[in-house]
């Protein structure tokens, strides 16, 4: 019986000479532990069988047992990744050390009673048989649990064949049926012989099943093999550099397209080389500031000034480790010189089109303000109003570019300075017996004088309806509609109240406000600055926006020292005035 472990020994080494001849870096590691465990335990069961002595079978059952847990395990591992079913990394640390608590009693045979509380051997057909044996807890435990290892892998089996469509049926197969053998030599295979272990010739039968699966993973692998290939001679250039900035290597067409790469030695560190300076650690500061990210390479012209080179870095990982950086380096030059050229063009094109759209939108906007002039020019009581106000409104905005907390484009402030001129060209419809009227509205009048703000958005509309700006086309709009509405609501044409007003009417309504308090009026005298300022202060939260407080409060001394820089020029103009009549 000794050349039946001598067989099942020669064709285990053979089978895992014929494995480390297929092998592929690509393979799953526990396939190879299990190929290197499946020979020590045929040897360990030669042993037993050659043993003389008690002890020296005792010996050789304690590396049968090592074997067999721990090939069981590794198979179970190797059956989830060839599943691909991730198995976390706490569950395989928690699984190896309940493997290796199974295992610890066995080395107690022979010194007390934890395993084997008495074993014998006897000498049957020319080899040693151990026999007598009175097991112990552990020994039950440790069979349990490799038990419930064959369970996890038929479990895993069974599920891949139903609901993975990732994985070859084939591989199941070929996984399912040495576990199944193996499952039954163990647990049924002394109850048919106890002069052999069948279990022994089960994990050769493994092994050869082994091998067909790692045959068809080498078909699969014919991709990872041509990928290997493009990354060593393909389009794409690899380097590869630690966080010490050591070289770790790179593929051929880094080293054509940086010749400087052929100088470096792996493990040199370049942090002195010149070369290097102005570039590979160039684009690491430029990638850890964020500069350099997938959407946004940096371009880098060759020594040659022949390539433009698209560079992106990313963090070069170890499995979850972080070790370094990774550049990827492709040639852009085509479509760089294709883009300037488009560029250029587009550049021609678009200095034509701004010119035109500048003259456009310069006519638009003097129409605007001439009709406002106009409307300005037809009620001789508020003359200067438009600037007046205009000016106000910028005051207020420059004081909100100021706050960081506030997050309206410069776009929005611009188009809200230039549609302040607009807001009353609603007047413009206004009968001249209401409009020019010296004294306060009766009722009625009033109604109609309120029918500016809406009839001045229908203009506004109607003059910028060919306007491409639609932010300035909503703006300049909302402005003359909405800047009588009140934080309250009691404004008019909409009765809008708190946020639902537009926030470019909100700030015109301050400005138009204050300009009427401090200016005269044919019904009223102008109001002392102090006293218009507690009216507009008193007003925030009921008339206008208390958030437009501190920008007001902010701009007050400005909008003081400019009115009252306009009252020294209106009284001179006033004056030269009459001078000239008399």
């Amino acid at each position: 019986m000794l050349l039946y472990y001598e067989i099942l020994l020669g064709l285990s080494i053979l089978f895992s000479l014929a494995y480390a001849f297929m092998w592929h870096k690509h393979f799953d590691v526990n396939i190879t532990l299990v190929f290197f465990l499946v020979p020590l335990n045929i040897l360990a069961h030669l042993g037993v069988a050659k043993a003389l002595t008690i002890d020296e079978a005792v010996l050789a059952l304690k590396l049968i047992y090592f074997t067999t847990v721990f090939s069981i395990l590794f198979v179970t591992f190797s059956i989830f990744d060839l599943c691909h079913l991730k198995l976390p990394r706490i569950a395989r640390g928690s699984l190896i050390c309940i493997s290796m608590l199974v295992y610890l009693p066995v080395l107690t045979i022979g010194y007390n009673d934890m395993y084997y509380k008495s074993v014998d051997i006897v000498t049957r057909n020319g080899i040693t048989v151990m026999t007598g044996k009175e097991y112990g807890v552990f020994h039950t435990i440790l069979y349990l649990w490799i038990f419930a290892c064959f369970a996890f892998c038929v479990g895993a089996l069974i599920y891949s064949h139903v609901k993975k469509s990732d994985v070859s049926h084939k591989i199941i197969y070929f996984l399912f049926i040495p576990v199944f053998i193996s499952m039954l030599s163990f647990f049924i295979g002394r109850k048919v012989t106890s002069d052999i272990e069948l279990a022994a010739a089960s994990y050769v039968f493994a092994q050869f099943f082994y091998l067909l699966i790692v045959y068809r993973l080498a078909l699969y692998n014919i991709i990872e093999s041509g990928i290997d290939t493009l990354i060593q001679n393909g389009d794409t250039a690899f380097i590869s550099f630690d966080y010490r900035l050591r070289y770790l290597g790179s593929n051929e067409t880094a080293k054509q397209w940086l010749p400087f790469l052929k100088d470096l030695h792996v493990d040199q560190s370049v942090r002195d080389n010149e070369k290097c300076k102005s570039t590979i650690i160039a684009w690491i500061k430029a990638f850890n500031g964020g500069e350099i990210t997938d959407e946004n390479p940096i371009h880098y012209h060759s020594e040659d000034g022949q390539r433009i080179l698209d560079v992106t870095v990313n963090h070069l990982f170890d499995g979850r480790k972080n070790r370094g950086y990774q550049f990827f380096i492709t040639d852009d030059t085509a479509d760089v010189k294709n883009i300037e050229f488009q560029e250029k063009f587009n550049t021609v094109l678009r200095f034509e089109v701004d010119q035109k759209t500048q003259h456009i939108l310069f006519m638009n906007n003097h129409l605007l303000i001439s009709m406002a002039t106009m409307v300005e020019s037809r009620d001789p009581f508020t003359g200067g109003h438009i600037k007046r106000t205009s000016e106000g409104v910028r005051m207020l905005v420059e004081e909100m570019k100021n706050d960081p907390e506030v997050t309206l484009s410069k776009k929005f402030y611009e188009s809200v300075v230039k549609a302040a001129p607009m807001h009353d060209l609603g007047k413009i419809a206004v009968p001249d017996a209401v409009l020019l009227k010296p004294g306060r509205y009766e009722p009625e009048e009033y109604e109609i004088m309120k029918s500016h703000s809406a009839e001045g958005a229908r203009v506004v509309k109607e003059i910028l309806s060919a306007s491409d700006d639609m932010e300035f086309r909503r703006i300049a709009e909302n402005v003359a509609h909405f800047h009588h509405e009140r934080w309250d609501g009691k404004g008019y044409p909409n009765q809008l109240s708190g946020n639902d007003i537009p926030i470019e009417a909100r700030i015109m309504a301050v400005a138009d406000v204050y300009d009427a308090l401090v200016s005269k009026r044919v019904y009223k005298e102008k109001m002392p600055f102090e006293k218009a300022n507690a009216i507009i202060l008193e007003g925030m939260g009921t008339q206008f926006d208390p958030a437009l407080r501190k920008y007001y409060e902010a701009a007050r001394e400005k909008l003081e020292s400019y009115y009252e820089s306009q009252l020294e020029a209106d009284a001179t103009q006033k004056e030269e005035k009459d001078q000239g009549n008399a």
